[in-house]
């Protein structure tokens, strides 16, 4: 029975395999892989040292990201126990399967370590913020058509949080829109960061011309964005029967302006929508559709363990590209009709004005 350790170095052994077959989008760069990210979208962020004593450790560069083969596996199709993630690099690697093994041993002390770095640095950030009324990232919301976003103590704003360019070492600061990522006990986990731009933007208050202008930092695993819900708080969060869950802030926001009631989480990215960890007594899950093949990817994850979990998942379609542009371009009024004709009728009772 192989370690998480030894799983790592199996997989670091044929680097460029493992690339190839969970990150297809990308290409061989001289000793790297070059891809857009974990969700295997086209771009150049995220590199695989391919070769080399530091063969098989990769780092987004547009998130801070980073981590080994096993890693990889593990956000790449979105899985959580650690058991899961070892059976598909056995099955990669056509290994013997094991017996169960307890998921405490997951990715060993160093790793954990890390991770608790990245935490404190994400508490810390957020500790730094202000209230978000009256501020550009409130500005920013407003003009999406969000106009409540300041009630939720999950958003905060940073009038001058640091960036550094991860391609040419530079950095700077800009506005930005802090998003508190928490887990079940409402424990801060990481931080999202909207950077904004300060000067003109022909549609108002708009994100900064940055290549990545959203960057995340801290544990976003299993964890999520909640609106409706505690921070820090001492007990598991409030028991959620019902509630809706979804990749971007703005497009959960969006079903947030028209459901004020209904507890509603952000993943963030469809990976970690997949992994996402259930409250204590939830019956039907509401899943923000998203139109790309990356969100079909989510969708179909946090589905499959609704329902092992025996919990009803409901998919809700925007009828544009996404809810934000349904609340922008078609307005409340018909984001609530249309909402109303996809959930329970006991459910658009409670939850729909």
């Amino acid at each position: 029975m192989l370690s998480a350790g030894e799983l790592a170095d199996r997989l670091a052994q044929d680097a460029e395999a493992v690339c190839r077959h969970y990150l297809s989008a990308g290409r061989r760069a001289g000793n790297y892989w070059l891809v857009g990210d974990v969700d295997n979208n086209k771009g150049r962020s995220l590199y695989v040292h391919l070769t080399g004593p530091r063969a098989g450790r990769w780092t987004d560069a547009a998130t801070g990201q980073f981590g080994d083969l096993l890693d990889l596996v593990r956000e790449s199709c979105g899985l959580v126990d650690f058991r899961d993630v070892a059976e598909e690099a056995r099955q990669f690697l056509n290994l013997p399967r094991p017996e169960p093994v307890s998921s405490s041993r997951a990715y060993g002390d160093d790793n954990r370590s890390v991770d608790r770095r990245a935490v404190e640095r994400a508490r810390r950030l957020f500790r730094m913020t202000v209230p978000l009324v009256g501020t550009l990232a409130d500005a920013y919301l407003r003009e999406r058509g969000i106009l409540r976003a300041s009630a939720h103590t999950a958003l905060r704003f940073h009038p001058s949080c640091y960036y550094r360019d991860l391609v040419t070492g530079r950095t700077t600061s800009y506005p930005a829109l802090i998003a508190a990522v928490t887990d079940a006990f409402g424990a801060i986990t990481g931080v999202h960061r909207t950077y904004l731009s300060s000067g003109p933007h022909p549609d108002g208050v708009g994100k900064a011309r940055l290549a990545d202008p959203r960057r995340a930092l801290g544990g976003l695993l299993g964890n999520a964005v909640r609106f409706h819900f505690p921070v820090n708080s001492t007990i598991p969060v409030m028991a959620a029967p019902v509630m809706a869950a979804g990749e971007g802030l703005e497009t959960m926001l969006s079903l947030s302006h028209v459901m004020p009631g209904m507890p509603i989480v952000a993943a963030l990215t469809a990976n970690h929508l997949a992994a996402f960890r259930f409250p204590s007594g939830c019956q039907r899950l509401y899943i923000a559709a998203d139109a790309d093949a990356a969100g079909r990817h989510g969708i179909e994850g946090l589905s499959r363990r609704a329902q092992e979990c025996g919990i009803l998942p409901l998919v809700l379609s925007p009828e544009l590209g996404d809810f934000n542009e349904d609340l922008r371009w078609l307005g409340p009024d018909r984001l609530t009709a249309s909402l109303r004709a996809q959930l329970t009728p006991d459910d658009a009772i409670a939850f729909l004005p």
